[in-house]
């Protein structure tokens, strides 16, 4: 089993909010050991960031880099920690979101949760493979950078190597 959030799935929200947590986000969950789901909204998405100790261990070390009540601390803390909430699972693995969090990404009839290893998200499906798609470019032009680096730092490494020489002529 996995200890990672991994893949994506679109499940219905019910009349009341409800919506099921995916099977394996909950196996990843309850290996986590956090007593229900942290959430907050995205810093750079309008989606949900979800998870455990491993998302909030996160959260801590990126606090850790400010010293407590700075204005950096505290706008980190703010985003972060002051509109979070932790939400309770039934039996069943189903959470209910608030309508602040619904809201917040858009969140109608249906939802799409996307693993991202220490976390998730929570997207409103159309916009969650609008942001795919744009991931998949961008991932497509950064291995083109990458690949031109890799190449260009070959090809510049190969001509620092020591040529070999004949036989019988020492350097």
């Amino acid at each position: 089993m996995l200890d990672r959030f991994v893949a994506n799935f679109t499940n219905r929200l019910d009349s009341k909010g409800r919506v099921s947590i995916p099977a394996s986000f909950r196996a990843v969950m309850a290996k986590d050991g956090f007593e229900g789901l942290y959430v907050h909204p995205s810093l750079d998405q309008q989606a949900l960031d979800c998870g455990g100790n491993g998302l909030i261990r996160q959260i801590d070390g990126l606090l850790d880099h400010f010293r407590p009540y700075t204005p950096e601390h505290d706008v980190y803390s703010v985003a972060l920690m002051g509109v979070s909430e932790t939400l309770k699972m039934d039996a069943e693995g189903r959470i209910i979101l608030t309508d602040s969090l619904k809201d917040f990404a858009g969140l109608t009839s249906e939802v799409t949760f996307v693993g991202q290893g220490y976390k998730f998200q929570i997207w409103e499906p159309a916009r969650f493979r609008s942001h795919l798609e744009e991931a998949r470019n961008q991932v497509r032009e950064l291995r083109k950078q990458l690949g031109a680096r890799h190449v260009g730092a070959g090809a510049q490494n190969n001509s620092h190597q020591a040529q070999p020489q004949p036989r019988g002529v020492q350097e």
